[in-house]
């Protein structure tokens, strides 16, 4: 608690593109209940804090933290273990801190490879072709940028974790359900759910809750949505359009079929996936119609990423988790 009798409120963005902290903010008017009911201690997104001040504070201090984001940097693990030791509860907020979501799918390439491309390809303007260096003798003294690691992992392969809230990003209705919740445990009006829960999500698929009719039709060949004049009222996948729902975990209230697009797979792996590439990959393999080797590597053929599309969101947090010559480098 702080002096004012709040409990300490924490957020932190590690390796992701910042929507989850925008997904916090479109919870509306929900943001003045964590205003009335937590001291926001830390939040460097939204507020003037610093790493001292988090560091001087005592152990268990900070009641909830949410962490967004992957471990890419020496900066991001330090920060992982630091808000794990100062916290009472750590939310993996998000899909990077899931499952490693797009940052992960860096972990198919070596990590120099990663930095050539960066710094030195036809896209850069870097005429003295300056490579970045872990420190720097300035003038005013030594600059010191956060090393990478050889490959991006999820938050609960650096820290323990308590509760998993995936999403990219998390829907704002399923983040204010959450808060909701948890300031009703702070009232004495609720419980917790077991450590280790997913929260702010659904125990099915995306499928379940679709309304696109689905029967037992099989496809030649897949296409890419641009090349298909969508029928609104039937499944996706046995149009031929690759998606992502029978594999997905439900929560999002499957908005992307319901707007013609085909869900992506943002939710992650639904309740009971070990992998969620395989699991897609086996919904994939029953529509394909034939029993011919050749046709169906033609059938496959026709997904144009097949590591992008069924590790997606999923990569550093999948069976795999990267690519052989990254590993190497580890």
């Amino acid at each position: 608690m702080t002096s004012n009798g709040k409990p300490k409120f924490a957020m932190y963005w590690a390796a992701s593109c910042g929507g989850c902290e925008i997904s916090v903010l479109n919870i509306h008017e929900k943001i003045l209940d964590v205003d009335a009911n937590f001291d926001v201690v830390f939040w460097p997104v939204a507020m003037d804090a610093k790493y001292k001040d988090v560091e001087a504070m005592e152990d268990g201090s900070i009641l909830l933290t949410l962490f967004n984001g992957a471990i890419r940097n020496e900066e991001n693990e330090h920060i992982a273990k630091l808000l794990r030791k100062k916290s009472q509860i750590l939310v993996a907020f998000g899909s990077c801190a899931n499952e490693g979501c797009m940052p992960a799918l860096a972990n198919l390439s070596p990590i120099d490879e990663i930095v050539k491309t960066a710094f030195s390809t036809i896209s850069t303007d870097n005429p003295n072709h300056i490579q970045p260096q872990t420190s720097y003798q300035a003038p005013e003294g030594e600059l010191k940028i956060p090393k990478l690691f050889p490959i991006v992992r999820t938050l609960d392969q650096v820290v323990d974790v308590d509760y998993y809230m995936p999403g990219c990003p998390p829907e704002s209705h399923q983040i204010a359900a959450v808060i909701d919740l948890v300031i009703q445990v702070l009232q004495g009006k609720a419980e917790l759910p077991p450590k280790g829960s997913v929260i702010g999500a659904g125990p099915s698929t995306v499928c379940d809750e679709c309304t696109r009719k689905r029967g037992l039709k099989t496809i030649h060949e897949f296409k890419r949505i641009q090349h298909v004049q969508i029928d609104p009222e039937i499944c996706l996948l046995e149009q031929g359009i690759l998606c992502s729902g029978p594999a997905t975990r439900s929560g999002c209230k499957a908005l992307c079929p319901s707007a013609n697009s085909p869900c992506i797979g943002c939710y992650g792996p639904a309740e009971g996936v070990l992998d969620y590439g395989a699991r897609l990959l086996t919904a994939v393999a029953s529509v394909i119609d034939s029993n011919d080797p050749n046709e169906i590597q033609h059938i496959i053929e026709g997904i144009p990423d097949p590591v992008g599309m069924f590790y997606r969101f999923n990569l550093a947090g999948s069976l795999l988790r990267a690519s052989k010559p990254a590993w190497d480098t580890k």
